[in-house]
């Protein structure tokens, strides 16, 4: 419950998404964070408003009794769901716009709910090049051998009840003509369109070393940790190839399964790029006290294999040749977004999608989000970025299918993504790039800190472990532009 300017509210006390207690979350401008992963919902109608999550909460009726006491009033099955469905649009035969959205990841399915939620009545066309409805991605690297029934976003009956044309296994290919208004698939399938969604993601970066060797994988799709789970066994060797999320994730599923574990990293030490070389050692030893090595400031020159084709050792530029049965690559990710080439949508150097404030292109009815999309960061004193969080590709498809459905909105989000290693809980808030200092408060050793990412006196980002509900404070902080000095830093001073 809220008392806010003489009013009072009631919604549902977990989030949506994996179930944090909402009461340890963080308050901010009419709406409740999730302690977890940032999620946001509006306390007066429990609508959610920022990501992940698919679901809103419940919304309880509050009544003031003459006495003074408070009393709420629920329904029985919104209190067993504890998440709340919001209504949607249904197809119309007097609407003869043709929506599409591209993507089957979490940015293409929230914009499709989205626009039939706000009140979009036409046709309406989801296409993804995956063989499955979407799916909750994040936990793929966490349980390899996961399967998609289980980590569905939505069932096939959604979709069907509210008339979202669902196409699997086709790809967006480079015929499309968009400024022509009209996409073509790889089966020869083509659809015109009145406004589109891109939201075609990206694809691990593959090394031309593993071309011929078996037992050689890649970790993007949840075919893909299914194709690598057979493999883990106790007398397996497995090597992983690069040291950020992807690889690092890996690495700690595989740990107590198998016969060695080993990470092989460009840099120093692992997540060096993204969280700064104190935070890196530290989870190093996180990693070698569960058993896992790592041979760092190295590359795969070459692989080694049997008759079979299958890997037997990897093969380092220092020297180093690593045992491997198994070899996880995880060395970043390319867009795809090379159906676009020539087509009169502007793309940056790195062939990102540049959009405005509102995700839409250079190509009026074209819109664009997700990994591919270069982006206003409202955290970034809104210049552009191009950045792939799951939480931030949520929030896109909201406010792509917003814009589309003329109600505009611009982009204010703070982006917010997390890990799980070894049942140690990491959450970063913020946006870190062309910082300049790392600053930790608190324990490293016991896992217990704050480490703040600064440029000259701004705090840009902060990563917490074992601190909630920090993480999702400083995001409300920053949502409010209420923005961090360096001298509020200390024994986290801001956010008492």
């Amino acid at each position: 419950m809220f008392f806010i300017a003489g009013n009072i509210y009631a919604v549902g006390t977990k989030c949506s998404h994996y179930g944090a207690p909402l009461v340890k979350g963080s308050l901010g401008d009419g709406r409740v964070r999730c302690p977890w992963h940032g999620a946001c919902f509006n306390i007066a109608t429990g609508d959610i408003e920022d990501f992940p999550g698919m679901d809103s909460l419940p919304c309880y009726k509050v009544t003031i009794q003459n006495d003074d006491s408070v009393v709420v009033q629920a329904r029985k099955d919104e209190l067993k769901n504890k998440k709340r469905k919001l209504p949607m649009a249904k197809l119309s035969s007097g609407n003869k716009d043709t929506f599409i959205v591209v993507g089957g990841g979490p940015s293409g399915a929230t914009c499709v709910e989205t626009l039939r939620q706000n009140g979009f009545t036409g046709k309406l066309y989801f296409i993804t090049d995956e063989n499955f409805l979407p799916y909750d991605r994040v936990k793929l690297s966490k349980q390899l051998d996961i399967k998609a029934d289980s980590i569905l976003l939505r069932t096939e009956e959604f979709y069907k009840d509210n008339d979202i044309h669902v196409i699997k296994g086709k790809k967006i290919i480079s015929d499309s003509e968009l400024n022509e208004k009209k996409i073509k698939l790889q089966d020869g399938t083509s659809i015109d369109f009145t406004k589109i969604y891109l939201a075609t993601g990206s694809s691990p970066r593959t090394i031309s070393q593993a071309d011929g060797v078996n037992k050689v994988f890649y970790l993007r799709t949840v075919e893909d940790a299914n194709n690598i789970a057979p493999h883990i066994t106790p007398e397996s060797n497995v090597v992983v190839i690069g040291s950020s999320f992807i690889g690092m994730e890996a690495a700690a599923f595989c740990a107590s399964k198998v016969k060695s574990v080993t990470v092989v990293g460009r840099g120093a030490v692992p997540f060096q790029e993204s969280l700064g070389k104190e935070v890196g050692e530290r989870i190093t030893k996180l990693f070698e006290s569960k058993g896992v090595k790592f041979v760092m400031k190295a590359n795969v020159s070459s692989f080694e294999k049997n008759e079979k084709n299958d890997v037997t050792a990897a093969n380092l530029d220092n020297g180093t040749t690593i045992p491997a049965d198994l070899v996880i690559v995880g060395i970043g990710t390319v867009l795809n977004t090379n159906y676009l080439d020539g087509k009169g949508v502007e793309l940056n150097g790195q062939k990102a999608v540049v959009v405005n404030e509102y995700l839409e292109t250079n190509v009026p009815g074209v819109y664009a989000g997700g990994d591919i999309a270069y982006a206003p960061l409202h955290s970034f004193y809104n210049k552009n970025a191009s950045i792939g969080h799951y939480q931030l590709a949520q929030y896109h498809g909201r406010i792509a299918a917003l814009n589309m459905v003329e109600k505009k909105t611009s982009l204010s989000t703070i982006p917010f993504f997390w890990t799980m290693l070894f049942g140690v809980g990491f959450r970063f808030a913020g946006y870190a790039a062309g910082h300049t200092q790392v600053d930790i408060v608190g324990d490293l050793e016991a896992l217990k800190f704050t480490a703040y990412y600064s440029n000259a006196d701004k705090v840009l980002a902060i990563l917490t472990v074992g601190m909630d509900p920090l993480a999702a404070q400083f995001a409300e902080r920053i949502k409010m532009q209420k923005y961090i000095q360096k001298d509020q830093i200390e024994n986290n001073a801001w956010a008492a």
